[in-house]
């Protein structure tokens, strides 16, 4: 029905960037919220970010001015723009879309993700 394809993902040295960007395509009537999980080398899944239709955001607080989540509505696409980048930022970064599909109803996808890696 609906499908999420990840991009951006890399190895990047400590203090360095990334850009990740999340398009969602398929039987869309609206997209509700977008956002990034992670998954630890633990296996520890925690939201990263995410955002509504209207721009308010929502961020976990150790990414909170290192992080920015931002969408365009238009192309249904999500960012997240990762700076200063540390060691333990090291992860899977899923997007995640909370969808109301075509046919009304309400759903969430996710993407299957892509490899974050913090090193020198």
């Amino acid at each position: 029905q609906v499908q999420l394809v990840e991009s951006g993902g890399g190895l990047v040295q400590p203090g360095g960037s990334l850009r990740l960007s999340c398009a969602a395509s398929g039987s869309i009537s609206r997209i509700n919220v977008m956002g990034w999980y992670r998954q630890t080398p633990e296996n520890q899944r925690e939201l990263v970010a995410a955002i509504t239709t209207g721009g308010p955001t929502n961020y976990t607080d150790s990414m909170k001015g290192r992080f920015t989540i931002s969408r365009d509505n238009a192309k249904n696409t999500v960012y997240l723009q990762m700076n200063s980048l540390k060691p333990e930022d090291t992860a899977v970064y899923y997007c995640l879309a909370d969808v109301t599909t075509a046919t009304l109803r309400r759903l969430n996808f996710w993407g299957r993700g892509t490899q974050v890696t913090v090193s020198s």
